[in-house]
């Protein structure tokens, strides 16, 4: 019989879920074809065949001590809507690349310390050996001479300044848009200004919690002034991860790929230590990835359509467009993480 030493070896024993409570995690089969299906890692992963085990998270330490596992992922942090999962698919599709999209354990182990009301359920050691724990188990590759690479759900940039710490010394690629665009992105869909709504008064409060304080009501604010505050949230922990390891981030302006995606894809995986060619990038590019909506390929979605979708958005909700980032500017103004997040975005000066 295979020791769970073994098992634990191969990506193929993924761990879906982290049971903090009761002290377990929750295994499931995953296949390198269904790594390279799922759009993400979480409960939309799981199908009605799908078996799982609940083993006792000392039992995992053990296994985990016993094969020796390393932690080495790096990982994509994004303010989402930016297009972190086309580019997940895309870096995935070369073959030194071992792509992972929001893996749910990671985002459990935000939630207990990054997230305000998430009171840790633990100490601060016993949360430490499961987060190292549980990042050595997303580095396990099909391949020996494979990276992995993490794209993170987008409110785990919340600690993505304590990842960038770790001893292992990751690289990150920080994906993100201006706030114009981003307001406008979200205004073109009605299922991302559903989502929107709903994510803001989580966002305010860990937007209260980077500032130290808050001098706004959310329900006084209009829908593209929330939408502001979304991107000020996420951007200020994008900012603050770089401000932690610059020398081991890449800055990715989607709407700056979306233009010339060749160098910026190869810059991409050459940042994560991959050697790549010309080539290789163009055959990537040229592929059916790139022209598909990346968390449903069975849907077409290119640049030309993005374009059409943000220029209606703009024509319909100028408005709005216009008093979230009035809104930015004020708050920018007033809190120095804001401005510098601006900044971060705006790219290197001349």
């Amino acid at each position: 019989m295979t020791s769970l030493a073994d098992a634990i070896r191969s990506p193929e024993l993924f761990p879906h879920a982290l049971n903090v409570a009761g002290n377990a995690v929750k295994f499931i089969r995953l296949s390198r074809a269904d790594y390279e299906s799922a759009s993400f890692l979480d409960e939309r992963v799981l199908g009605p065949q799908t078996s799982f085990s609940l083993v006792p998270w000392p039992d995992v330490t053990a296994a985990i001590e016993a094969a020796a596992l390393a932690e080495t992922c790096h990982f994509i942090f994004h303010i989402g809507h930016v297009g972190s999962t086309l580019i997940s698919r895309l870096l995935g599709d070369h073959p030194a690349t071992f792509a992972l999209r929001e893996p749910l354990i990671l985002r459990t182990l935000a939630k207990t310390t990054g997230e305000p009301g998430g009171a840790p359920a633990e100490s601060a050691e016993g949360h430490s050996a499961r987060l190292r724990n549980s990042l050595k188990l997303l580095s396990r590759t099909f391949d020996p001479d494979q990276v992995a690479v993490v794209k993170a759900t987008s409110f785990v940039s919340e600690i993505a300044a304590d990842l960038m710490a770790r001893p292992s010394a990751p690289k990150a690629l920080l994906m993100l848009v201006s706030p114009e665009s981003y307001i406008a992105t979200i205004l073109g869909g009605a299922n991302s200004r559903r989502e929107a709504a709903l994510l803001t008064p989580g966002r305010a409060a860990r937007l209260r919690k980077r500032l130290g304080h808050q001098d706004w009501q959310t329900e006084s604010l209009s829908e593209g002034e929330t939408l502001a505050l979304g991107w000020a949230c996420e951007m200020t922990g994008l900012a603050q991860a770089a401000r932690v390891a610059p020398e081991h981030v890449l800055r990715m302006d989607f709407d700056a790929f979306l233009l010339d995606p060749a160098p910026q894809l190869f810059s991409a995986l050459r940042h994560f230590g991959i050697a790549t060619t010309a080539a290789e990038v163009a055959r990537i590019l040229n592929g059916p990835i790139r022209f598909r909506y990346s968390k449903g390929p069975e849907h077409a979605y290119d640049a030309q359509l993005r374009r059409e979708v943000l220029a209606a958005a703009r024509a319909d909700h100028g408005a709005e467009i216009r008093r979230g980032l009035a809104w930015l500017e004020r708050a920018a103004v007033h809190h120095k993480d804001i401005r510098a997040a601006w900044a971060f975005a705006a790219g290197p000066g001349p």
